[in-house]
């Protein structure tokens, strides 16, 4: 998978690794924990230099309860000084302080207005360090969405920011595991707003995004899977109001036409019923599936990927991969939260990044 090549504005660099920033997400989840342990992994700093985003206190705690070793803290004027391409900053995990979150009255595994402002704090700076050349990709941390409007911050997750701050208004979102990967056509709406806005031009976007995404994973035509809306996928019009045969039938035949003229040879199957879209017949035969709606798509993903799952928003100007799970609270903090969503999700985007 790649990205748009984006006009950075940063120094230039002499750097061999990529520079990944890491958001730590909600301090009170079990992303602080996540981000600290990933950081440290030989796999993770053979290949890149990973930067934490997040507030400095929470993250010093938890290290200390857990016994983890906490990078040096720098600001991001230290990343833009002219002396950062090399010496100490151009080695190893950092730590960029982003965020205030009060120690006092703040216990793990109870979000807040402060935890949620932190959060997103932390992924504004990520957003504006990637787009000025001082970072090359983003990897993010979960957040609590609750928290975000406790926060008052007018988003409501990752995806919706990114795409604000990035000026990007053609975007979905993919999630990819080693069972099988999804592109959203609707992405975080209520199920009754989904079905009603559902468009062709969104059906179409993820099929090209999905399907360019794949070839550019695997280097050759893709194989596109793209579901119904309805149960056995519509049976005709039986049950259905017609959303197989108006609106997902015609947006297949277009990207056909497209690909077509495009010499492209994409094979884009569907649409399919839903209920037999990841059998394991049909996932050896599909690269993605285009999915109408969000759990139509991420409860086959999680429940066939759930620890190696990784989130990546398609068509940005620049790398974005994320953990495929939430804050997780009841773990918050005890040390036994996985690392394979955080490490794939990290190795992803070196690899966007090369």
């Amino acid at each position: 998978m790649s990205h748009e090549t984006s006009t950075h504005s940063g120094p230039a660099r002499s750097r061999d690794l990529p520079r990944i920033a890491i958001t730590v997400g909600d301090a009170a989840g079990v992303g602080p924990e996540l981000a600290l342990k990933c950081a440290a992994e030989a796999t993770v700093v053979q290949r890149c230099q990973p930067i934490l985003v997040g507030p400095e206190a929470p993250i010093r705690q938890v290290a200390a309860k857990l016994r983890l070793a906490v990078p040096p803290t720098i600001t991001l004027g230290d990343l833009e000084s002219p002396g950062a391409q090399e010496g100490p900053l151009s080695l190893g995990p950092l730590l960029l302080a982003c965020g205030d979150v009060p120690l006092d009255g703040f216990q793990p595994g109870t979000f807040s207005a402060a935890t949620g402002r932190a959060s997103f704090e932390a992924v504004e700076l990520a957003i504006e360090g990637t787009m000025g050349g001082l970072f090359d990709g983003i990897v993010t941390g979960p957040i609590q969405k609750e928290a975000w409007h406790a926060a008052g911050t007018g988003y409501l997750g990752h995806t919706e920011l990114l795409a604000d701050r990035t000026e990007t208004s053609d975007f979905c979102m993919m999630l990819s595991g080693e069972a099988c990967s999804t592109v959203l056509a609707t992405i975080h709406l209520p199920l009754a707003d989904a079905i009603k806005t559902l468009s062709g031009e969104q059906i179409k976007r993820a099929i090209r995004q999905g399907a360019t995404a794949m070839e550019k994973r695997y280097g050759r035509p893709p194989r596109v899977t793209v579901l119904g809306l309805n149960p056995h996928a519509g049976e005709g019009g039986l049950l259905s109001h017609g959303e197989e045969e108006n609106i997902i039938q015609p947006a297949i035949e277009s990207v056909r036409r497209w690909a077509h003229s495009q010499d492209k040879d994409w094979t884009i199957t569907g649409p399919v019923p839903p209920d037999t879209a990841f059998t394991p017949a049909m996932r050896a035969a599909t690269d993605v599936h285009v999915c109408m709606y969000h759990d139509q798509g991420l409860i086959p993903l999680k429940a066939l990927s759930f620890d190696d799952a990784v989130n990546v928003t398609l068509g940005l100007p620049i790398v974005r991969t994320s953990v495929d799970h939430g804050t997780a609270m009841d773990l918050a903090w005890k040390g036994d939260a996985k690392t394979g969503s955080m490490l794939a999700a990290i190795t992803m985007a070196i690899d966007l990044c090369e």
